[in-house]
């Protein structure tokens, strides 16, 4: 993943030191005062530029990622916030470089070269401390970013959905190799966490368990919630819904549904739908599991899989998704 890669963002003054003293090692190397001074001024506009670019540089084209990153990106920490901060780190860098250039041809030509090398570093100075907060908020990204799972466009994707506290999680880790955080209460998942399993052949599924996903209207749900919307869009070849019907989640059977059929207008994969917490209540007309007692998990999961094989012989929308809008 790219934004792996994406170095610590150093602070202003982080800049400017060792800038000054890469500058300082150069001056060193002149015998002549005048032209030292001249070096020392081309040396630090020349780091500071190069830093700075390099800063920008680290950070990935958002317009090229996968849509599920570029929109996890602008949920978290907003995506023109992020375009606004390289701009302006990418203004200082060329002002640096600009104001450095023509204080050095003005001491190639005239005296006082000590204080145009002092004007010259307190104006250098003074640009890079105009983007101090761009720098601090981009290493706040850098560190927000780094943390995002790993999500491959090229394994078939299962994406697990449903109110907070419905079972997602444990389902996750009793079948792939996500070790998500099990509570008893609801919001544990507060991020998209991603499991694998092998199945053979070289090749293996993914799982993605998404933040509970609350019945409201899009405008209301908070950055977590968002989140899910945005793995179960731009992730998913299937859909698993996990409905708990014993309602120890704090949610109705009735407002359960009512998420499934939200789910159901913003894919056009299929769904298949699954009750949770069977040893507790059941319902029929739906494949049912315990992730408590482990009942009904293999039998899911052979579900999931055989929808797998049927997908690379069917249209987009197979079977399971017949059944589950019956």
């Amino acid at each position: 993943m790219e934004f792996e890669t994406i170095p610590t963002v150093p602070t202003a003054d982080e800049v400017l030191d060792r800038s000054l003293r890469r500058a300082a090692a150069k001056k060193k190397l002149k015998t002549n005062v005048d032209r030292a001074n001249e070096e020392f001024v081309r040396a630090v506009a020349s780091a500071i530029h190069d830093k700075l670019k390099s800063v920008v540089s680290s950070f990935p084209s958002f317009e090229r990622l996968p849509p599920f990153y570029r929109e996890v990106a602008d949920i978290l920490i907003s995506l023109d916030r992020i375009k606004k901060s390289l701009g302006a780190v990418s203004w200082a860098a060329d002002q640096a470089r600009t104001v450095g250039s023509g204080y050095a041809r003005s001491m190639r030509s005239g005296g006082e070269t000590d204080r145009k090398r002092r004007q010259a570093v307190a104006r250098i100075a003074s640009i890079v401390h105009q983007v101090e907060d761009d720098l601090i908020f981009l290493n706040e990204a850098r560190n927000i970013l780094r943390k995002l799972p790993h999500v491959s466009e090229d394994e078939f994707t299962i994406v697990v959905a449903g109110f907070p506290n419905v079972g997602k999680s444990s389902f996750i880790r009793l079948v792939s190799t996500a070790e998500p955080e099990i509570a008893a209460y609801p919001f544990t998942t507060k991020g998209i966490i991603v499991g694998h399993r092998d199945i053979g052949r070289h090749e293996r599924i993914q799982f993605i368990d998404t933040p509970g996903v609350l019945e409201r209207p899009a405008e209301e749900r908070n950055p977590i919630e968002r989140q899910a919307v945005s793995a179960i869009i731009n992730t998913a070849d299937l859909v698993l819904f996990i409905i708990d019907t014993s309602e120890h989640c704090g949610y109705s059977i009735e407002n359960q549904v009512r998420l499934l059929d939200e789910i159901r207008r913003l894919v056009e994969v299929p769904i298949l739908t699954v009750v949770n917490k069977a040893d507790i209540r059941a319902i029929e007309g739906y494949p049912t599991m315990s992730t408590l007692t482990g009942e009904g998990v293999d039998e899911v999961l052979d579900l999931l899989l055989t929808y797998r094989k049927e997908s690379k012989k069917a249209s987009p929308r197979g079977p399971l998704q017949s059944e589950n809008q019956q």
